[in-house]
């Protein structure tokens, strides 16, 4: 039998999953790892740290069983710059979450370049996205600014980081899919952009090579498995689940509900101009071709289940959620506003602060915990419509991540979203996109295995007797 290994490094841990021929994972190999928090705000991992953790779950896989070829996905947006002639970072990775360049990026808001930006990239300005990162690390690294206009240094997400090490520093590449989450990439032209190079002070000799999703991203490296094997997928986390998920038609969309809750919807070859909040990227691009997506994301889903764990001690465990929630008076009003950390698309407000509303005498712990689960539907509830707003439409919703697992709230999902949810049967799809990818190449869509799921239809008809109450909520929310 034929063995794809599919590298999954993500925020807190790195993982090599071995799938087998019909993309099914079989073996799973997983290294967690500390983040940094030098200050308030600042979010780092260690470069090297990456890396090793990768080696070491490809290598647990490996002594047992032997790949025919290689996918990676990758945390997005995380920035890495590193020496070209030693290969040695000069700074610590700088995390997607990291808000330190705030106040660079709303200088860059008043000079009026968002338009700008949004029409190359499909992205508004914002700390998230790495071009912003990159521009702090030149301008705050002794002597980088000037080695790099030198041509010395050399810029990848973790994506091309993973691949330069593997490959013993021989290929400097990305695909398509994380260059689009850059900000300096032009997603209609598929080329790094020279003005937004010039605009983040970015010089483009650091940039890598950018190639398709499923294209030839060299071997590993004889030092590391002497049979070489090769790496023949690369896409960022979040689209890797699309392809995973089987979302390869116009329309099909996908949301993941793991710490955060990120939404996709595949608009195929035409890059929709974003608006109300959302984003425009990449899907995923094979034989040259782009495939495009719409994209919201909400920074609290299963992270708002653990503060009911962790902080108000209210479950044992997230599983728990389920069965308390389903004790919950029907009738109840009450709204929990998930804004820990602000509230991301569509409202975009990284200011605003969690609330709950509409606490009475007899509201208790099952009250409280059916409206955590219920604001990721409302939230997502929100995205969908913002995405109607836009002309497009969603054709079911296929679902997966750890709170996907949770019955009561696919259920709660399809009713306030007025929308069939498909829980996914498949529970790595990040890996598994990552996997297919590196099967099947440019035939993907032809020769990828049909996805087995269980449907949630709508229990009832017309709004949700709580959407008025979350209305008033998100808006009385201070920003």
């Amino acid at each position: 039998m034929s063995f794809v290994f599919a590298i999954d490094q993500g925020t807190s841990s790195s993982r090599t999953l071995v799938c087998n021929d019909k993309a099914e994972v079989i073996h799973i190999e997983q290294q967690d790892f500390d983040l940094i928090y030098p200050e308030n705000g600042w979010v780092e991992q260690c470069p090297d740290t990456l890396f090793t953790t990768v080696l070491k779950t490809y290598l647990a896989a490996r002594a047992s069983f032997e790949p025919c070829c290689i996918g990676i996905t990758n945390q997005r947006e995380t920035t890495i710059v590193w020496r070209r002639d030693t290969g040695e970072p000069i700074y610590n990775a700088i995390v997607w979450q990291d808000r330190r360049t705030q106040d660079f990026c709303e200088e860059l808001k008043e000079k009026g370049v968002e338009q700008l930006l949004v029409d190359t990239t499909g992205l508004m300005i914002d700390p998230y996205f790495s071009a912003s990162k990159i521009a702090w690390i030149l301008d705050n690294v002794d002597g980088a600014r000037e080695m790099a206009e030198r041509g010395e240094l050399m810029f990848g997400t973790v994506d091309t980081w993973i691949l330069y090490r593997l490959t013993n520093g021989e290929v400097h590449a990305t695909d398509a899919t994380n260059a689009s989450r850059t900000q300096l990439f032009d997603i209609h032209t598929q080329q790094w952009s020279e003005p937004l190079c010039n605009l983040f002070n970015v010089p483009m000799s650091m940039l890598p090579k950018v190639l398709d999703s499923a294209d030839n991203y060299g071997r590993v490296s004889t030092h590391i498995d002497s049979a070489s094997p090769a790496i023949t997928a690369m896409i960022g986390d979040q689209q890797a689940a699309l392809v995973g998920q089987r979302c390869f038609k116009p329309g099909q969309s996908k949301s993941t509900f793991g710490t955060g809750s990120f939404l996709m919807v595949n608009t195929g070859t035409i890059a929709t101009q974003p608006d109300n909040g959302l984003l425009t990227t990449v899907a995923y691009r094979i034989n040259g071709q782009p495939y495009y997506a719409i994209e919201g994301a909400i920074f609290m889903a299963g992270a708002s289940v653990q503060w009911l764990r962790d902080s108000l001690q209210v479950i044992d465990d997230a599983p728990a959620s389920e069965a308390l929630a389903r004790e919950a008076n029907p009738h109840h009003q009450v709204i929990l506003v998930p804004a820990f950390t602000g509230l991301g698309a569509p409202h975009w407000a990284p200011n605003a602060r969690a609330a709950i509303f509409g606490l009475t005498r007899d509201a208790g712990r099952a009250e409280i915990t059916a409206a955590t689960l219920e604001a990721s539907a409302f939230q997502t509830l929100d995205l969908l419509e913002a995405i109607n707003a836009m002309g497009q439409s969603c054709e079911g919703l296929t679902i997966d991540g750890g709170m996907s697992a949770n019955r009561w709230f696919c259920q709660a999902l399809a009713d306030i979203c007025q929308i069939e949810v498909r829980q996914s049967d498949e529970t790595e799809g990040t890996a598994i996109g990552a996997a297919i990818l590196a099967l099947w190449q440019g035939r993907v869509s032809e020769l990828a295995p049909p996805l087995q799921s269980t449907c949630f239809e709508p229990s009832g008809k017309g709004d949700h007797p709580r959407l008025s109450a979350w209305r008033q909520a998100i808006g009385a929310i201070p920003r």
